[in-house]
């Protein structure tokens, strides 16, 4: 996988690097989070990155992008725009993946699921289910960054924009926790 120098570029210009003590969707704990919106903020960038990563999937026939929300929604849009494709997400209720406000995913229907951050696959293999449970196949994975360390396995090798590698910690173990730093969650699934 090639990393785009010009996506870490898109980093340090938004300041979407964040250094500090955060608690990621994993629950985990990091020093640093990649903070995608706000490099989707701008249309330049969200419409690059959807340029980019379509560059990957040439060769991949899809009907429609699938992300997970919060995320995902401006990846999936842009993804999709460029390829002609639909762009959907699904939401978390009462814990599970769901297709609402009337989405619909057609039996047999083809789908790319990409989301901003992958980092244990989580939500990545919860679209997934969802996707298949509608009758849907997943053909490809993709996003902006790839935290992975390939330490996860998914059905298809992720297509990121960005590989980065980044220590985290489970809650006792944290040096971070240790020293008394506040920790921080800036991701969409602790929000209220």
């Amino acid at each position: 996988m090639n990393t785009s120098p010009e996506i870490l570029d898109m980093f340090i210009q938004t300041g979407a690097l964040l250094e500090g003590h955060f608690k990621l969707s994993s629950g985990r704990h990091s020093d640093r989070y990649m903070q995608c919106a706000r490099i989707l903020q701008f249309p330049r960038y969200a419409r690059r990155i959807g340029e980019l990563l379509a560059s990957r999937f040439q060769s991949v026939q899809c009907s429609v992008v699938v992300a997970p929300a919060l995320g995902g929604i401006l990846v999936a849009h842009e993804l999709a725009a460029c390829l002609g494709a639909r762009a959907i997400f699904g939401e978390r209720e009462d814990g599970v993946m769901r297709l609402r406000r009337g989405f619909q995913i057609d039996s047999g229907e083809s789908a790319i699921i990409v989301e901003d951050v992958i980092t244990t696959g989580k939500s990545t293999r919860e679209v997934i289910d969802m996707v298949t449970g509608a009758g849907g196949v997943p053909v490809a994975i993709g996003g902006i960054v790839d935290r992975t360390g390939q330490s996860v396995q998914l059905p298809f090798s992720p297509q990121c924009l960005l590989r980065i590698e980044i220590d985290s910690w489970e809650g006792p173990d944290c040096p971070l926790c240790l020293k008394g730093i506040p920790l921080e969650a800036p991701g969409s699934r602790f929000k209220r």
